[in-house]
């Protein structure tokens, strides 16, 4: 979709291929950019970051991955992550309670049909990191745990 944007008096021609894929793709007078919203916001409310120009690289599926373990929520071993994207529609545990492996802990609702999301561990909820009405991206963190026994489920 193409957009005429006006930024201090200069007026963009924006063409944007998905504005609901993030990062979102835009490109300004032919130059491609990645362009991420802030957090809370949503497509269309105008809060997005513009990042550097996309730069053409190939792919080597040999090279090792630049993010490191410590900093993805998702590989700390504590975490239990979305199998899936969708919206999550009900969530059924709170902080503080104790779930059984393969316990439904929430439903996610993808392309209209609820999955219950069960729990992959034993042990009692640290936090819950999303809710209802949220979207969520595959392998986005969804609850941490605590005091985790071993996993029996699966």
């Amino acid at each position: 979709m193409k957009y005429k944007i006006t930024v201090k008096d200069q007026v963009y021609e924006v063409e944007i291929e998905n504005i609901n894929a993030r990062p979102i793709v835009a490109v300004v007078d032919g130059e491609r950019f990645e362009v991420t919203p802030e957090s809370g916001g949503q497509a269309g409310d105008g809060k997005a970051m513009p990042s550097k120009p996309v730069e053409k690289k190939s792919f080597n599926p040999n090279q090792p991955s630049l993010g490191s373990k410590a900093s993805n929520q998702a590989l700390t071993g504590d975490t239990q992550t979305a199998p899936l994207p969708g919206t999550v529609v009900e969530i059924f545990v709170k902080a503080g309670d104790k779930v059984e492996a393969g316990q439904v802990i929430l439903i996610i609702e993808a392309m209209k049909m609820k999955n219950s999301i069960r729990s992959l561990f034993s042990g009692a909820i640290s936090e819950v990191l999303v809710s209802a009405g949220q979207s969520v991206a595959h392998k986005q963190p969804l609850i941490k745990f605590t005091d985790l026994s071993e996993t029996a489920w699966m």
